[in-house]
């Protein structure tokens, strides 16, 4: 210590940087593999989907964010009609799992019902109002997320076309 109470500094060593010879060439090094999602974790997210479209939700897409995010491999969208149908897609998928064998960690939003998160730790569940999903736009967030196909899954706006008469 010097006079002023202040600790004296030392110098530290700079690393010692490898033999020229001994040098990994760039073409020689391994790239860390992206992680994979594990086959339950997708089961789980078909479960998730199957159950939402069984109580029509429409714009069911399934997302696989593995090595994007630490908190799940998978993310599930899903839309309802209005209130009282996010919350009946909610208990259906909550309830169909449950008895799958998969309970959910948590559940989020029931009492507005204009978004419910669903956790299943791998698998993380979205149910949006229409006009919600809109606003929040987590398929823009995740737009470089592989898609898993889902059977019968058309989004909203198609939906509404394909029932409305054509005209002459």
């Amino acid at each position: 210590m010097t006079l002023l109470g202040k600790p004296k500094q030392t110098k530290t060593r700079p690393k010692p940087r490898p033999a020229k010879g001994n040098a990994v060439k760039a073409s020689e090094r391994r790239m860390p593999a992206r992680p994979t999602p594990s086959d339950e974790a997708k089961r789980i997210a078909l479960m998730v989907a199957s159950a939402g479209l069984d109580k029509k939700a429409t714009g069911v897409d399934i997302l696989d964010v593995t090595g994007k995010v630490d908190y799940a491999d998978f993310l599930v969208l899903m839309t309802a009609q209005n209130d009282r149908h996010v919350s009946a897609i909610a208990h259906a998928v909550d309830d169909a799992l449950k008895k799958g064998g998969v309970p959910s960690v948590s559940v989020e939003g029931l009492p507005a019902a204009r978004w419910v998160l669903i956790d299943f730790v791998d698998v993380v569940v979205h149910v949006f109002l229409e006009e919600t999903r809109a606003l929040y736009d987590l398929d823009g967030l995740w737009l470089d997320a592989r898609r898993i196909p889902v059977v019968d899954s058309a989004p909203p706006a198609t939906l509404g076309a394909a029932k409305r008469p054509a005209r002459k």
